[in-house]
């Protein structure tokens, strides 16, 4: 498949899917990736920083995601992220529009 073609979906529907892995709880960056290679194996796997952060800093500028960053004794500090409320309707608004975009995309190809 055309590589080109491959990365504009994939970034189209990283917000969508990190606001559904974030909805599941609060998690950190590397707990993302994490999730990402085992559950989006082929399509998310091997997702990298570079990428990752600067789509969760969008969400958190857009007030779908909010941070702390929290040291535990003698450890390292991690910024942990949760979801919003704004980000829970934001995610409904999403998924409703993926179902009737993949149902549309499904019955144009399957004839």
């Amino acid at each position: 498949m055309d590589e080109k073609f491959e990365q504009q979906f994939k970034k189209g529907a990283l917000e969508m899917v990190l606001l559904a892995l974030v909805a599941r709880g609060r998690t950190y960056g590397y707990e993302i990736i994490q999730q990402l290679n085992r559950s989006g194996a082929p399509l998310f796997s091997g997702i990298r920083e570079g990428t990752l952060y600067p789509v969760l800093y969008r969400l958190e500028d857009a007030g779908l995601v909010a941070s702390e960053v929290e040291a535990p004794p003698g450890g390292r500090a991690k910024k942990y992220y949760r979801i919003t409320d704004a980000g829970r309707a934001a995610l409904a608004r999403r998924k409703e529009f993926w179902q009737g975009y993949k149902s549309c995309i499904d019955t144009i190809l399957e004839g």
